[in-house]
């Protein structure tokens, strides 16, 4: 049984990293990716990639956890990035992009619990 759930966190672990890659992916090389790589500063690079280290260590995402995951490092690049409405703009686009991380979020979970099935 301790194996069984084990395995599900490392399903459930690597599930979440494919879909914050997914969802970078998206941004950078998704229909506005070269004009998102155009502006993309470096502070906006680190902090895509801190919401998807919070979002590699949520065992649920619901759109209101992935907001408020936007917004909590939003919050904390507010005061060293050029300037406040940048770092709004940069969390408004993240979280436009729920709809593309959800599907991935339901792909993933139809994965697993189809593994999940065969393996019973």
């Amino acid at each position: 049984m301790t194996n069984n759930k084990n395995n599900m966190g490392k399903v459930l672990t690597i599930g979440t990293g494919a879909l914050a890659l997914a969802a970078v992916g998206y941004f950078f090389l998704g229909p506005q990716g070269k004009k998102n790589q155009k502006k993309t500063r470096a502070w906006m690079i680190k902090m895509k990639g801190d919401v998807i280290e919070k979002l590699e260590s949520v065992q649920d995402i619901t759109k209101e956890t992935y907001d408020t995951i936007v917004d909590t490092v939003g919050d904390a690049y507010a005061t060293v990035a050029d300037s406040k409405d940048e770092v709004a703009k940069l969390a408004k686009e993240l979280k436009s992009h729920w709809e593309s991380i959800s599907s991935k979020v339901m792909q993933e979970r139809k994965k697993e619990n189809g593994k999940k099935v065969s393996k019973n």
